[in-house]
C-alpha cells in the first residue's frame, strides 16, 4: 500500500515541466490552512514555483512556536478562515486565481474540562457556506483539502489542554464533502492519503514527520497539476 502511494507521488513529479509548457503564465494560487499547511507549505511552494505563483496567510513565524494557536500563517478554524477572507478581499488587489483551502482540526477542538467543541457541527456548514459564496461573488476559484485524520489515543494521551476525536474528522469531513459538491467544488483527500501513510509518521499529537510533508506536498501538487490541466484526479 505505501509503495502504491510512493508510485504514485513519483508519477506526479513528472508532470511539472509539461504544466510548465501548458502555462507559460503562472497560476495565482493562495494557500489559507491549519497548522498541516504550514509544516507542508515550504515543500509545496518549491513544487510549484515552475508554474504558480504560490502566496499564503502571512507569517514571521509565530505559527510554528505553538502549532496548537492559530497565529500567524496557521489559519484556525472556519469562522477565524471566514473573518480573514472578508478582511482581505477589502484589497482590490487580492485576487488569486485560486485559493486552496482547508479549515476543519481547530473547528473540532473541546474544552478538556467541559468538553464544549470549538465550533459546532451547523456552524460549521454555515461557515463552509459563507466562504464558498464569497469566493464565487469575488471569481476565485477554491479547491478544498480534507482534513486530515486524527489517532484519539495518541491525540489525547499526549495533549492535556486541547481534545480531538476521530468521530469528528469523520463528521467535519463529511460536512465539508457535502458543500463541495453542491458548489462542485474540487477536493483533496489529504486525509486518506496521509492515513494509508501509516501511524508511525504523526510525531506528536496530530502532526506529521518531514518525509510525510513532502510527500502532502506533491500530492496537492499533482492534484492541482490536474485540476489546471483539465484531467480527473479522482484515481489519486
Amino acid at each position: 500500500m505505501k509503495m502504491n502511494v510512493l508510485n504514485r507521488v513519483a508519477l506526479l513529479f513528472l508532470c511539472v515541466i509539461l504544466i510548465s509548457w501548458a502555462f507559460p503564465d503562472k497560476t495565482k494560487i493562495f494557500l489559507i490552512g491549519d497548522s498541516i499547511s504550514v509544516q507542508y507549505w515550504p515543500y509545496l511552494r518549491e513544487y510549484m514555483a515552475s508554474w504558480a505563483d504560490m502566496e499564503r496567510k502571512k507569517d514571521d513565524g509565530q505559527a510554528e512556536q505553538n502549532l496548537d494557536v492559530p497565529t500567524g500563517a496557521n489559519g484556525g478554524d472556519s469562522r477565524m478562515v471566514l473573518a480573514y477572507l472578508r478582511a482581505r478581499f477589502k484589497d482590490a488587489s487580492f485576487q488569486p486565481d485560486y485559493l486552496l483551502l482547508n479549515c476543519g482540526l481547530h473547528d473540532i477542538k473541546h474544552d478538556p474540562i467541559t468538553d464544549i467543541i470549538q465550533v459546532e457541527a451547523d456552524d460549521y456548514r454555515k461557515n463552509l457556506n459563507a466562504i464558498f459564496t464569497l469566493l464565487r461573488e469575488k471569481k476565485v476559484k477554491p479547491i478544498w483539502i480534507r482534513t486530515t485524520w486524527v489517532v484519539d489515543s495518541i491525540h489525547n494521551s499526549k495533549s492535556s489542554s486541547i481534545k480531538r476525536y476521530a468521530v469528528d474528522v469523520d463528521e467535519y469531513n463529511g460536512i465539508a464533502d457535502e458543500v463541495c459538491k453542491e458548489y462542485d467544488i474540487p477536493s483533496i483527500d489529504l486525509y486518506e492519503f496521509s492515513k494509508k501513510l501509516g501511524i508511525e509518521h504523526v510525531i506528536d499529537h496530530v502532526h506529521y514527520d518531514q518525509s510525510t510533508r513532502t510527500l502532502q506536498a506533491a500530492y496537492i501538487t499533482g492534484f492541482v497539476q490536474h485540476i489546471l490541466t483539465g484531467k480527473s484526479a479522482s484515481g489519486l
